[in-house]
């Protein structure tokens, strides 16, 4: 089981952690990393597969699959319920085809960025191929004699098992459409030569090659021959593009436009995504622009790089070229394409074990319902030159991608042309290249989307490198967002904590807490699109940040009628909590994972220009911090809007402390470079002495217990060696381990190596204790100290952390040696990454990134 399946109805499917989630814990909406989908190749495994679930998975475990049924009726001869195993055994040809499905919301995110729409953000991995195997559509309804147009029948409606607010997922297709062997439609029960996976319609589903993924109705349960299209309340509230005049909200609540034929999506459009070079990806290059960090193994010559990336068609239609642009879209060059699909199309039956497969029949059909694959190695010297790189596709109809988004209330269909924003600086003599994807699926953050939208420029019409600010006018700042009023005036009661844990997971009136105040669920139970088990999962707890992610500013304000209270004791309401009469038992441990603490601010010290010493008084003299070494504590602060932020920051409190809580945290504080400064950089700023904030933890996906035993991602490990690497705050993790070896006194053998980058000596944050340590155990720590902008009294290092370092002053990558790093995120991805695995590190399961 997932972790984050836990408490839900999910909890017994297994799943990839890769899979990054677009919609909290349930219902279960995922992608794959862009990379991993890609070079994952042709066929995706299932475990990487995107999934798109309404609801809860339906569940048949410990059942013969055979035994599923399907309901056919309506307009046929010969009305029955057909199990899958007559379907396996029957009268049906057994048939593996290999299809590419694709979300319609697939890089919707970016059209998020530019406004939002109706939906969650789906990145680029909206999409995966696998070998389907199951019956022809076409066949059985021949089979149980579906009539045609001239008797009535216009549509085949699909339905399944799911339980939704509004009712069971289903759609429909137009007879024609249906019957038509050609256009590939399947009931399928098997992917790549395995039984379907509970995410992916187990034991049995409709697969519709060509058309968008919501057309492939999951769990199938009944197929209906009808005069009329599916009545079912998602074929009509979803899978449209509407007019592009409309906003969110206007769809949302004028629902005419949702019953107009015109919209609906069925077939795929023509698209392109780049996968390499990733997000944030690093070539460094010399002056003759030869590079060592180019991917060769991937085909790239020493002066050149292999960008590639995928590209699909809809309706049959085969992707006829793929071009790119280096120029900003003035002059465009053909990219080379495989199609791997057609490798599907020589194989002689005999050669597959029919009883698995059954007949491949894309061996004759000459339809492309695949994704293919393009790249194109270009030259160091073009991309130094270049300040984006673009990539567009076209069909055998001609269809070309467009240079514009055509942005809509549902953000679906998004396939203006996929840009690559490519940065140069030049260190130490040599250029170094990074590149910038549009965005990141879910509520990751980063890509050049953002970036421009924070700097004012309309990204709709994103401009470039040097000439978006020769060309653009000078623009005022982006306008902080509108703040969405999500209480009721006349609610004033304060409700204790116990109080909310009575309507927790196991009552019937679920009340949860946004930002402070508590909302009683109860009434929205029926009507929640989610469904109403996820309203129970957060029943008792606090919401803030599942709520405020996944949420559009219409549901923000449609939550204010269910405000019933503000919780007593939390941030943001410290007079309300002093003058009740409630008297709270304090725990033994102050730290707790599921709860908000408060906790009151005693002493700040300004240990460095930007960087100050934060003590907090836990809720006795005598409580433990309850902090187990490398862990960290989520801190929330309420903001000058009267909204909440939280961050996570570790601790550099001993892990046995006891009545306070410490912080050494640097502050990104408003400046000419970055006028608005950091949010919570300028939240914590304005606290006060006295002041109370609230608390949340210990979390994390590292601990160290004693004597080399520790736990990375819930897996016990053993290490005798701990190469140890940060640069400024991020030391404060790395103090934490380090106190914690040199203080049990069960161990005597683990030994540590310390990188410690930083620009200035007075920015190495807990500089004496580091030295004192070392001198105390000279045997056992190593530290090492490296000043990008030393003065001259500087003995040490100086410059930035190159391969030498690593190599020098860590140990070596042995099977008990493990690596941590904390720090910013260019030093990991420029420097420690790539080196430390040309090192041979195992960074996957050696290498610890708090």
């Amino acid at each position: 089981m997932n972790p984050a399946d836990k408490g839900t109805p999910d909890a017994w499917v297994k799943r990839d952690e890769r899979l990054i989630r677009l919609t909290g814990r349930h219902p279960f909406n995922c992608e794959a990393p862009l990379t991993d989908l890609y070079d994952a190749g042709f066929l995706t495994p299932s475990s990487l597969f995107y999934v798109r679930n309404h609801g809860a998975v339906p569940e048949f475990k410990g059942k013969d699959p055979n035994e599923w049924m399907v309901k056919i009726d309506g307009l046929v001869k010969r009305p029955m319920n057909i199990t899958l195993g007559d379907l396996r055994r029957g009268h049906f040809q057994t048939v593996t085809l290999p299809v590419t499905m694709v979300c319609a919301g697939n890089r919707r995110k970016e059209q998020n960025a530019v406004a939002q729409s109706l939906g969650f953000s789906w990145g680029s991995a909206g999409t995966s191929t696998a070998l389907f195997t199951g019956v022809y559509l076409s066949e059985v309804l021949e089979y149980v004699g579906a009539m045609g147009i001239r008797d009535g029948a216009r549509h085949v409606v699909f339905e399944g098992a799911d339980v939704l607010p509004d009712g069971p997922y289903g759609t429909s297709q137009t007879i024609n459409t249906a019957k038509d062997k050609g256009k590939g439609l399947m009931l399928a029960w098997a992917m790549n030569g395995l039984p379907l996976e509970p995410d992916h319609g187990y034991p049995l589903r409709l697969v519709v090659p060509g058309q968008i993924g919501g057309r492939s109705v999951k769990w199938l349960t009944k197929i209906t021959v009808s005069e009329k299209e599916s009545q079912h309340h998602l074929h009509f509230r979803d899978n449209k593009v509407l007019p592009t005049e409309l906003t969110a909200d206007r769809a949302r609540t004028e629902s005419q436009w949702w019953y107009d034929p015109k919209y609906i999506i069925n077939d795929l459009n023509v698209n392109s995504v780049t996968c390499y070079p990733q997000h944030e990806e690093i070539i460094e290059m010399n002056k003759d622009f030869s590079s060592s960090t180019s991917d060769r193994d991937q085909g790239s010559e020493p002066s050149s790089y292999n960008l590639r990336g995928y590209a699909y068609a809809g309706g049959g239609r085969r992707v006829n070229r793929v071009e790119y642009s280096l120029d900003g879209g003035v002059q465009w060059k053909l990219a080379s394409i495989v199609y791997p699909e057609d490798l599907f199309r020589k194989i002689i039956n005999q050669e597959a074990d029919p009883k698995l497969w059954g007949t491949f029949d894309v061996c004759e059909r000459d339809q492309c319902f695949c994704w293919c694959f393009w790249n194109v190695q270009v030259s160091l010297k073009d991309l130094a030159n270049a300040d984006v790189f673009m990539v567009r596709a076209m069909d055998s109809s001609l269809a070309l991608q467009p240079r514009d988004m055509y942005w809509n209330p549902t953000g679906m269909m998004n396939n203006w042309w996929h840009r690559v924003a490519i940065h140069k600086t030049e260190v130490d003599g040599k250029l170094k290249l990074r590149f910038e994807h549009p965005t990141l699926a879910g509520v990751q953050t980063g890509g050049w989307m953002q970036r421009m939208k924070d700097e004012g420029q309309d990204i709709s019409k994103p401009i470039f490198g040097d000439a978006a600010s020769a060309s653009a006018e000078p623009k005022k700042p982006a306008p902080k967002p509108q703040t969405v009023k999500m209480t009721k005036d006349d609610v004033v009661k304060t409700i204790t904590l116990s109080e909310l844990e009575s309507h927790g997971a196991e009552s019937s009136e679920p009340w949860f807490i946004v930002n402070g105040q508590v909302y009683d669920g109860t009434a929205f139970l029926s009507q929640h699109p989610g469904g109403a088990e996820s309203i129970k999962l957060a029943a008792g707890e606090d919401a803030t940040d599942d709520f405020m992610g996944l949420h559009s500013a219409s549901a923000k304000k449609q939550l204010a009628g269910f405000h019933i209270g503000t919780i007593a004791n939390t941030a943001g309401d410290s007079e309300k909590s002093e003058k009740t009469n409630e008297t709270t038992t304090i725990s033994e441990v102050f730290l707790d994972k599921k709860k908000w603490k408060r906790s009151k601010l005693t002493k700040v010290i300004k240990i460095s220009q930007d960087t100050s010493h934060f003590t907090f008084a836990l809720e006795s003299e005598d409580q433990s911090l309850g902090l187990p070494t490398g862990q960290h504590v989520y801190l929330r602060v309420a903001s000058d809007d009267g909204t909440f932020i939280q961050r996570a920051y570790t601790p550099i409190s001993k892990e046995h402390q006891k009545g306070t809580i410490e912080f050494v945290i640097k502050l990104y504080l408003p400046s000419k470079q970055f006028p608005e400064g950091g949010k919570m950089s300028v939240a914590l700023s304005n606290v006060k002495v006295g002041d109370q904030i609230d608390m949340k933890g210990p979390l994390g996906s590292f601990i160290w217990f004693k004597d080399g035993a520790c736990s990375w991602k819930g897996t016990a490990r053993h290490t005798r060696n701990l190469a140890l690497i940060c640069g400024g705050s991020g030391v404060t993790p790395i103090i934490q381990v380090i106190r914690g070896v040199l203080e049990d006194e069960t161990d005597s053998e683990t030994k540590m190596w310390l990188i410690d980058a930083n620009r200035t000596q007075g920015d190495i944050l807990l500089y004496k204790e580091l030295n004192e340590l070392e001198t105390k155990h000279p045997d056992r720590l190593k530290v090492f100290h490296v000043l990008s902008n030393a003065d001259d009294e500087w003995k040490g290092e100086r410059g930035r952390v190159t391969k030498d370092h690593l190599n020098q002053h860590l140990p070596s990558p042995d099977v008990d040696t493990m690596a941590f790093y904390c720090g910013p995120p260019g030093l990991l991805d420029q420097v420690v990454t790539p080196n430390l695995k040309e090192l041979g590190w195992d960074l996957e399961r050696n290498l610890v990134l708090f």
